[in-house]
């Protein structure tokens, strides 16, 4: 495989190496606390679990990085990235397993989303500190390979952890306890493994001219207004509209996640431990789905377009969703899940090239900040729409018309906006 190729690679950079551990447990410990938290919502048997309840969730998990993430990296360029991934790691340990006591002491759930959310919250700090820290272990001719591998070996991390948290939590006759309590072991490991690091390797450098704290945040919010005022340019008009497509694609995945998560709750399984038994090849099929986005989207955008693949995407979701939805069975909503995964993920590559594409090379950062703005916000948004819609057991005709509704305006919005496109190409080149 590639990846293992370029990983063997790399290992032999000795500092690129031990940011990778740092990396691997970090994000093996969030899979474990994020699949924890999940299940504890979700499938508790104590718990009379409601889409409310749901989109709680999916705040606690998402919104920190909406809100926290543009501002990260201010505060990141005034600590030590090092210092950040040991205590950083030490804190969501502390707070994890505080997280793991309030579960076992059946606190008011309020409580308990109070202390999940503090622990995501740091998370935002350790990613941006780790994608930071990437030019300071590895070569510059290195870093595009790093910045490659890294993220992937990450990904694979957190997959795996959220493996081994459904295993646990199954052997330990459904405790999400003893599974928030692994994800706490995990961060500590990670803290101790940062110390393999020396205090100023990671920098950054200190620079005399660094601008005043309440400065700094104040002009980050001006430059994402900026960014917004940027897309807003006629010219720029196919990287807004790829944009709104994509964050409207996120909010109808949001959307019809929540309702299976209700479904393999309530409607196709009897037990709790069945519907998460249940819920695990989704959730796997959902993410084959993405690998096959991967493959199959550079040669259907290079053939299309990237807008155009972008209108296949989510016309063949307008027709396959309430296909394989409505009947409300398994094995079409297995199905289901594998082809959202294709879809969703083959959009969102194509939006990625045609945002990079369209906006200039000085607003890249602050547009890519503003999108996974919009992209976290349209899930949360959509959990709580499903929240509204979805009788208990998660059999909602509605919700499933909608989302199949909201696609189908995607693909018709963008299609005609392509042909005015190419007419407009059409013309240029006649006169």
């Amino acid at each position: 495989m590639p990846v293992v190729r370029d990983l063997r690679l790399l290992s032999r950079l000795r500092y690129f190496r031990r940011l990778l551990y740092v990396r691997l447990l970090s994000q093996g410990a969030d899979g474990v606390f994020q699949v924890a938290l999940a299940a504890y919502v979700v499938f508790s048997p104590e718990k009379q679990t409601s889409a409310a309840a749901v989109a709680s969730a999916m705040a606690v998990l998402l919104l920190p990085y909406s809100l926290v993430g543009p501002f990260a990296g201010v505060l990141l360029d005034r600590w030590r990235r090092r210092q950040v991934f040991v205590y950083g790691n030490l804190l969501r340990a502390l707070l994890a397993a505080t997280t793991a006591g309030l579960i076992i002491g059946h606190v008011p759930d309020w409580l308990f989303y109070v202390s999940a959310l503090c622990v995501t919250a740091v998370n935002r700090f350790v990613l941006a500190g780790l994608s930071a820290a990437l030019p300071r272990v590895v070569d510059a001719e290195c870093l595009v390979l790093a910045n490659s591998v890294s993220p992937t070996a990450g990904t694979l991390a957190a997959t795996a952890g959220g493996g081994l948290a459904l295993g646990v939590r199954l052997l330990a006759s459904g405790s999400d306890a003893a599974v928030v309590l692994l994800g706490a072991l995990l961060y500590l490991c990670a803290s101790l493994a940062s110390l393999s690091l020396a205090p100023g390797l990671l920098g950054p450098d200190r620079h005399p001219a660094r601008p005043h704290l309440g400065t700094a945040l104040t002009g980050t919010a001006r430059e994402l207004a900026s960014a917004v005022r940027h897309l807003a340019a006629p010219r720029r008009r196919e990287a807004a509209w790829a944009l709104v497509a994509m964050t409207l694609m996120r909010f109808c995945y949001g959307a019809l996640l929540v309702l299976l998560l209700m479904l393999c709750r309530y409607a196709l399984s009897d037990t709790p431990d069945e519907g998460l038994r249940l819920l695990g090849p989704a959730l796997g099929l959902s993410g084959a789905g993405f690998f096959a986005a991967a493959v199959v989207t550079p040669w259907a955008a290079g053939r299309l377009g990237p807008g155009r693949w972008i209108v296949a995407c989510s016309g063949t979701a307008a027709v396959l969703v309430p296909a394989l939805g409505l009947p409300f069975t398994t094995a079409p909503l297995l199905a289901a899940a594998f082809v959202l995964g294709v879809i969703t993920q083959g959009a969102k590559i194509a939006t990625d090239t045609v945002v990079q594409a369209g906006v200039d090379d000085g607003f890249r950062g602050r547009v890519f900040s503003v999108y996974d703005v919009l992209f976290n916000v349209a899930f949360v948004g959509a959990a709580g729409v499903a929240a509204l819609i979805l009788p208990p057991d998660g059999r909602s005709t509605v919700l499933v018309v909608l989302v199949a509704l909201v696609y189908g305006g995607i693909a018709a919005f963008l299609a005609r906006f392509e042909r005015q496109r190419a007419g407009s190409e059409e013309e240029r080149c006649f006169t």
